[in-house]
């Protein structure tokens, strides 16, 4: 069993699901989004740590998928996403979980089936592919599709690992 926590990374809002993943099934253990207040980034920051501390002492996540920084509408918002994105980064990676990074292409490929996916159809999968009663927010499935795409990219390794295997037995 593996417990993954996606984060979409934002320097107003981020948001954070986590899953637990065991034998290529996924399961729903919580999701949210952490609202930031204006002011002072490196106080944005602050709580962004704080929160991500608080979470991962209350459901102890072995890895972190997280969405890699893409081209905002500024430099400016790059740079602040950027740093979001190191704030939780360094986070994790501070309690020893390993840090996986997907680009948004890759994430919405994983969990709708193409990368050109739109904000209310990835809210739809996730809700689909996790069982969830209600469609979750937006940064909140963001951050829930990550880890969904985590937890096919781990599948995805192990299936071929076992096809590997079991080819080299044949050919011997």
């Amino acid at each position: 069993m593996s417990l993954i926590l996606g984060i979409d990374p934002g320097s107003r809002k981020t948001g954070f699901g986590v899953i637990e993943f065991q034998g290529g099934r996924s399961r729903y253990v919580t999701s949210g989004v952490i609202r930031l207040p204006d002011g002072e980034l490196a106080e944005r920051l602050r709580i962004i740590h704080d929160s991500l501390v608080e979470l991962i002492e209350l459901h102890c996540p072995q890895c972190l998928a997280i969405e890699q920084v893409f081209m905002a509408k500024s430099a400016g918002s790059a740079l602040k996403l950027g740093q979001a994105r190191g704030a939780a980064i360094v986070t994790c990676a501070t309690r020893g979980m390993p840090v996986s990074e997907y680009s948004a292409r890759q994430i919405k490929q994983s969990v709708v089936g193409t990368g050109a996916a739109d904000k209310a159809q990835v809210q739809h999968m996730v809700r689909v592919l996790l069982g969830l009663p209600g469609v979750p927010q937006e940064d909140a499935a963001d951050a829930l599709a990550a880890a969904l795409c985590h937890a096919h990219t781990q599948q995805s390794m192990i299936n071929m690992a076992g096809a590997t295997a079991v080819r080299r037995r044949r050919l011997r």
